[in-house]
């Protein structure tokens, strides 16, 4: 069994999808001397690694802590799924990633 590193996303740390993407610097990135993109695309691109906190596609578990009240503050709809249901797609889309809603 590898021993895979784990990462938290804290719901409780932001309510809205600027935040989200800010609680995403934090757990994904460490010392990069420059701001990531805050949105979609440069979300798909933290997760695939190499920023700092893991290697490129290193396989680590996402554990997304308090994600029920992430699910209520990112319910905007758009295109007919909430941007807590497509920011669960992109995790998912990962092989590399378990990925654990909490």
């Amino acid at each position: 069994m590898i021993n895979k590193k784990t990462i938290v996303i804290n719901g409780f740390n932001f309510s809205t999808l600027e935040g989200f993407y800010s609680e995403i610097d934090n757990v994904l990135t460490k010392d990069i001397d420059w701001v990531t993109g805050h949105n979609l695309n440069a979300f798909r691109d933290l997760l695939r690694g190499g920023f700092g906190v893991y290697e490129y596609d290193e396989p680590i578990k996402l554990i997304w802590q308090d994600s029920h009240k992430s699910c209520l503050d990112l319910n905007l709809e758009n295109n007919g799924q909430t941007v807590y249901q497509i920011l669960i797609e992109i995790i998912k889309e990962n092989e590399h990633i378990e990925f654990i809603e909490n």
